[in-house]
């Protein structure tokens, strides 16, 4: 949800946008046999799971964009000062247990913007097979840069082949002991997974969709397969469908 201030001389107006950037990945999850759950980050403060009972109807859970603020700091915590489950200490005990997890670069993914995301200062950096930084994270790159893949054998990239599209930006992430380094920009992570208890996580450095990542990338003819080639991984499926994953994705652009 967007709210701009126009400025003409003396006078000024407002101006309201509601707008969703998370249907290229839904269009692409669904194409390849998965449900999808989609929670909006309004929604996901009050509807996120918050028992072990309700993660366990999911078998992969995506974040994108949304910082760990509204995961912590649910109404009944923020407003009115009650006690309720830590749903970042939920979410690792999900993938420890089996669950299945992706991190989706942006603004608002693992440190993000002015260090606002703040996911390195939780319980689930334990389970991401990257290190984060503290601050600001953003590698800003408006000439665009492609990624390199270095492990061209790993199940996430089945039937994917010839150069990626470039992308306009991602979230600096540094290779984790506990992970493995399945593409990279330069000299940083791109795109890395790993396996944590009986679960299996990913981080995924850039946009699923603009701004990061360009047009190039969601309309790139295996921009459907990867996301569906992650989801199954994570969910152990490699070779079936009908993975069931709840995205929680921005709300804005």
């Amino acid at each position: 949800m967007s709210h701009t201030v126009h400025v003409k001389g003396f006078d000024s107006f407002t101006t309201s946008e509601y707008a969703e950037g998370a249907s290229w990945l839904i269009a692409g999850l669904e194409a390849g046999g998965a449900s999808v759950t989609f929670l909006r980050n309004h929604e996901a403060v009050r509807e996120f799971p918050s028992s072990m009972e309700e993660f366990a109807s999911f078998d992969v859970v995506l974040l994108s964009d949304i910082g760990s603020n509204t995961l912590l700091l649910s109404p009944d915590t923020f407003v009115h000062s009650r006690p309720q489950p830590n749903r970042c200490d939920l979410l690792r005990d999900y993938v420890l247990g089996g669950g299945g997890l992706a991190m989706i670069g942006g603004y608002l993914s693992f440190s993000g913007i002015d260090g606002k995301a703040r996911y390195q200062r939780t319980s689930i950096a334990a389970v991401l097979p990257v290190e984060m930084c503290d601050g600001d994270d953003r590698v800003e790159l408006p000439q665009g840069v492609t990624p390199h893949v270095v492990t061209p054998d790993h199940p996430v990239l089945a039937g994917i082949e010839g150069p990626w599209p470039q992308f306009l930006g991602y979230n600096q992430l540094r290779p984790a002991p506990t992970g493995q380094v399945v593409a990279r920009v330069r000299d940083d992570v791109f795109l890395a997974v790993g396996e944590f208890g009986r679960g299996r996580s990913a981080a995924f450095a850039s946009d699923c969709g603009p701004h990061w990542g360009p047009p190039a990338f969601v309309e790139w003819t295996h921009y459907g397969r990867l996301w569906v080639n992650l989801v199954r991984w994570l969910a152990r499926v490699e070779d079936s469908t009908g993975s069931k994953g709840v995205v929680s994705d921005r709300s804005s652009t």
